[in-house]
């Protein structure tokens, strides 16, 4: 499973050598804002929508001190947005007052954050504070969900055993590369339905399971 599993990695490697996140940030404020808005949202449309949003909230006080009501407007398009400027405000009002206004730089805290699970963390700590290699997880997403399954890489349904498998599969030093790669993969050649198996650049890896 390992020798495959690396074999995975490196076909990756070259086949998304620049694999990150599709959402435009400058800071990791903003980034966490664009994850927690890009749940069933689409990144095309979440980029649409905080190309003002960053502009008008520059900090995690403006979001706590906005009126819900103004906030729901602002980022109505990316659906579900009541719950979303719920916990957007929740989150950064605990960031206000726990963390002297910056984004914890650690899974540990993160988590704590409203609206804030191993996914959303793992994408924010992955882009802005792990340049090192020293990632703390793998981002997991219904495509990275779906993926692994048919490669054979997990057994499970549960996002965080799904990633508990993962790290054990690959090198710690890969982690960010392989939860972006898993991610684009699924988008452009592993869809939900009908998947691409013949243009799949790991066609001769994957057993197709599913």
């Amino acid at each position: 499973m390992r020798q495959r599993a690396h074999q995975i990695c490196e076909r990756l490697k070259q086949e998304y050598p620049d694999a990150a996140t599709a959402l435009n940030w400058s800071n990791p404020l903003q980034l966490l804002v664009a994850t927690i808005l890009s749940a069933q949202c689409t990144d095309e449309r979440v980029n649409q929508v905080t190309e003002k949003l960053f502009n008008k909230y520059p900090t995690a006080q403006d979001y706590a001190e906005a009126t819900r009501e103004e906030l729901e407007q602002d980022i109505r398009s990316t659906g579900f947005y009541r719950r979303k400027a719920k916990s957007l405000q929740e989150m950064a009002g605990m960031i206000v007052e726990q963390f002297a206004g910056q984004v914890p730089d650690n899974i540990e805290d993160m988590v704590k954050l409203p609206g804030v699970a191993r996914k959303t963390a793992n994408v924010v700590l992955n882009e802005t504070v792990h340049s090192d290699g020293t990632y703390e997880g793998i981002v997991v997403d219904t495509h990275v969900k779906r993926v692994a399954y048919r490669l054979g890489l997990t057994n499970e349904k549960n996002p965080d055993k799904i990633e508990q498998d993962l790290m054990a599969l690959f090198a710690r030093e890969d982690w960010r590369e392989i939860g972006n790669s898993l991610v684009l993969l699924g988008r452009h050649w592993c869809m939900a339905r009908k998947p691409d198996h013949r243009q799949c650049p790991l066609n001769d890896l994957c057993p197709k399971r599913g």
